[in-house]
């Protein structure tokens, strides 16, 4: 017992800080800064935690949660993407007076179902995990009571996610009656590939699993979502929960349906393809940078999937390689947008990005080192994130899909470079706010590093994640 208590160890003091950082926030007066500041402590021993783990494979409570390398590692950058994401808000949640101290529990509650999620090898504790994890982000989306199209967005992602949950219940159920277990290993061990009802149920998963990541056809939440809530949530969608959503994509993909690879193959590629195609088009014409960012996150969960279309560890390897580049680029774009701000009032609209390189030549410059990386432009860190998915996926011998997306690289770096040509190039209309914020520029200085010194050593990545593999 006590074994099996070290093992749980993050999730149980997760749990326990989150029910007193609670008590903190109801018994203290004004408590919001507080409260952040013991939840970012909480994030920082939460990551001292895992890394001292031991990363050997163990299972407990019946083989329905397991400890390993994967998971510590995909816990650790759930950690790292969420410190950088609330650091970086601070002062956009205090100007939209949004400063609740429910805001960073409710994060850490998010973050507790994604734990869950990552560890699971059982479909009970995987919905009950995905669960927690959606009902903390419904709250989150609609966290401005006051604001109209935050509370909308709320309400649209509630309903959708709801809808979208169901259907996975529903897969779930069907895979225990066709398999006569919930345990990952033995619906392994008994999914048969000639079975209509085991693929019908994987199709319904997958339905539910794509959603979560926003992957086309089951996109249609993410832009008004993305544009609905505040800056500060929306940044935390793009970034945390995508990768708890790829890595349990990976976790179902190598064990509960290892044995119709063939089946579930051609719906990731179709699903990866979609996603690609309409990442790069759908983007070019919008006029708000949140929900530009929002087709631009759905573009890139496209890429992502084609590493996991192969079926090998190479390319599940080039999908966690990419998704991590991911989070930095897009921490990095969302503290640039955190600086967009006229009259005292934050702005969303490309058009005021108008001529700010003669104003603001240091927030013109991270833009384009950033915009840059997302459009896969060497020798900057988004490059090699796409290297690697093209070159697993080409391994695979699956030209065609290398093809299409090669093609939408091409075609997404126009709505990156339009926002470039307007920074640099349009006449300045009227210049942004001065704002001298360490949190902000501390982040875009960080990401903006990482992403032009990626290619100084990119097998420091590479290393991680193969050791993340090697359980």
């Amino acid at each position: 017992m006590i074994n099996n208590l070290n093992i749980l160890l993050p999730e149980i003091f997760l749990s326990i800080s989150i029910f007193f950082i609670l008590m903190v926030g109801v018994f203290v007066n004004k408590s919001y800064n507080l409260v952040t500041n013991l939840s970012f402590l909480s994030l920082i021993i939460l990551i001292l935690i895992i890394f001292n783990n031991d990363n050997t494979s163990i299972k407990i409570f019946s083989e329905s949660f397991v400890r390993d390398s994967y998971g510590n590692f995909i816990k650790i950058l759930i950690l790292l993407g969420s410190i950088f994401v609330l650091y970086s808000s601070q002062l956009f949640i205090k100007e939209n007076n949004i400063s609740k101290f429910e805001y960073p529990i409710i994060i850490l509650l998010a973050i507790l179902g994604m734990f869950f999620m990552v560890s699971s090898n059982d479909l009970i504790l995987f919905y009950l995990g995905l669960e927690l994890q959606s009902l903390a982000l419904y709250i989150l989306a609609a966290i401005d009571r006051d604001n109209t199209r935050s509370t909308e967005a709320g309400v649209k992602y509630f309903v959708l996610s709801a809808l979208s949950s169901g259907l996975l219940l529903y897969g779930c159920s069907l895979l225990y009656g066709f398999t006569g277990s919930t345990n990952f290993e033995i619906i392994n061990s008994q999914i048969d590939p000639d079975s209509t009802g085991s693929i019908f149920a994987m199709v319904f998963i997958l339905v539910g699993l794509a959603f979560k990541v926003s992957a086309v056809p089951f996109h249609m939440w993410t832009p008004d979502v993305y544009e609905g809530s505040p800056t500060s949530v929306t940044s935390f969608f793009s970034v945390v929960p995508k990768v708890a959503g790829l890595a349990v994509i990976i976790r179902f993909m190598q064990t509960p349906f290892a044995n119709i690879l063939v089946e579930w193959q051609s719906i990731i590629i179709f699903i990866s393809v979609a996603s690609m195609i309409l990442g790069a088009v759908a983007a070019i014409g919008q006029n708000n940078i949140k929900r530009l960012i929002a087709y631009s996150s759905i573009g890139h969960i496209g890429y992502a999937l084609a590493g996991v279309a192969t079926g090998t560890i190479s390319g599940y390897k080039s999908s966690i390689v990419y998704i991590t580049i991911y989070v930095v680029m897009n921490i990095g774009v969302f503290a640039c947008i955190f600086l967009m701000k006229k009259d005292g009032k934050y702005t969303e609209e490309i058009k005021d990005l108008s001529g700010i390189s003669k104003r603001h030549p240091l927030l013109a410059i991270s833009f384009l080192i950033i915009l840059f990386s997302l459009a896969g432009i060497p020798p900057l860190g988004g490059f090699f994130a796409k290297f690697y998915v093209f070159m697993s996926v080409i391994e695979s011998e699956m030209y065609v899909l290398a093809i299409i997306g090669l093609l939408t690289t091409v075609i997404s770096a126009f709505y990156y470079l339009r926002i470039i040509k307007i920074i640099y190039f349009d006449n300045l209309i009227k210049p942004l706010d001065q704002i001298k914020n360490i949190n902000i520029t501390g982040t875009i200085f960080l990401s903006c590093f990482i992403l032009i010194t990626f290619f100084l050593y990119p097998a420091a990545l590479n290393s991680i994640v193969n050791l993340a593999f090697d359980y």
